[in-house]
């Protein structure tokens, strides 16, 4: 039998790899406990998907298990053992400004759970394939100190650097930088997982990824950018934006297309590789940007406004360059603009069964 583990299987991206990866292998398991929803209020709560994963999948099944817990972490792992061809791990607490209000929370989620699974997966199933949701923020404010220039709607590299053509690569370093505290567990599971790889030989793989979105998104106000943004243009909901003048600039990658970047590792796995992961020259666009195209797919103005104060460590510029994973996986390409990934937010929410208080 094989069998897939996903770690924050009812949020976006492990809800998408639980049903990409159901479809080519026996039984998917997934782990959720909806800390999400205590992270962030029931807004963000993932119980939907997880209940709709369960009466829709027939080879899922759903364990409500808190991925720091290591004896119940351990017992699953040991339960499937040598069966367990992937693990795909995305379970994280993912905010910026909750990691500063609760650090021992977010290290001991972000670092310890990722330290519980790679120890469970070494004694019970060495063989499997461990891949890893990191963050482009392991490099801290670093990009900051690259020279911008200022447009109408956005920041922009100066054409002249190396990274103008392609964005952000992976020799960025991650030293002598202001990361945020959630930054700094993220580099510790990062650094982590690539050294299963490469001390333990492990077929591990980690995605720093930019901007992660799709129509599966719980968006809420301190996590899920693009998610949050078109919630808020359809429910009138006000929006505020941290700095910047509105115009940092994200790169943002649909599920989709990251879920079929891990497949193509799961069927030609590294070990300890690092890879930047985002939408790249392809799929970019700042706060302003975004706001125009919310408001021009979903045919309503968003209410927001403009708090000078930017977030601790927060990027101004920031675009993956890909290369690095297409050179591997040469089969592998961004397939959503982000006028695509949009309107798949905006379906995504309008179809939801949740009611999402749209007024007329």
């Amino acid at each position: 039998m094989s069998v897939a583990l996903v770690t924050g299987s009812g949020g976006l991206v492990g809800s998408e790899a639980v049903l990409h990866f159901g479809r080519h292998v026996d039984r998917v398991i997934g782990i959720d406990n909806d800390m999400r929803a205590h992270l962030f209020g029931v807004e963000a709560s993932t119980r939907w998907l997880s209940a709709r994963l369960t009466e829709t999948l027939p080879g899922y099944r759903h364990h409500d298990i808190d991925i720091r817990d290591e004896a119940a972490i351990d017992r699953l792992v040991a339960t499937y053992g040598r069966d367990l061809s992937l693990i795909v791990h995305t379970a994280a607490q993912p905010s910026h400004d909750w990691a500063a209000r609760d650090p021992r929370t977010d290290f001991t989620i972000n670092a310890n759970g990722t330290l519980v699974l790679l120890e469970a997966m070494r004694r019970h199933a060495p063989d499997a394939v461990f891949i890893f949701t990191s963050t482009n923020k392991v490099y801290g404010d670093t990009p900051n100190r690259l020279p911008l220039v200022e447009h109408e709607t956005r920041f922009e590299i100066d054409p002249a650097h190396p990274y103008a053509a392609h964005g952000i690569d992976e020799t960025m370093t991650l030293d002598q930088s202001t990361h945020s505290l959630f930054g700094v567990s993220k580099v510790a599971a990062d650094v982590l997982v690539q050294e299963y790889g490469r001390y333990f030989g492990l077929r591990t793989a980690v995605f720093r990824g930019g901007c992660l979105t799709g129509p599966n998104h719980s968006g809420t106000q301190l996590h899920g950018f693009l998610a949050y943004l078109m919630k808020c243009t359809l429910t009138g909901r006000p929006y505020t934006v941290f700095g910047h003048k509105a115009k940092q600039v994200r790169d943002n990658i649909h599920s989709a297309d990251l879920i079929a970047a891990f497949d193509a590792v799961w069927r030609d796995p590294p070990r300890g590789e690092v890879f930047n992961i985002g939408g790249g020259r392809a799929a970019n666009c700042s706060m302003l940007e975004a706001i125009a195209l919310c408001e021009e797919i979903a045919g309503r103005r968003l209410a927001w406004r403009y708090d000078p104060q930017s977030r601790v460590g927060d990027h101004i510029w920031y675009v993956s360059d890909l290369r690095r994973f297409q050179a591997r996986y040469p089969g592998w390409r961004i397939t959503h603009d982000i006028r695509r990934t949009l309107v798949d937010i905006h379906g995504g929410l309008v179809a939801r069964d949740t009611p999402l208080g749209l007024t007329a």
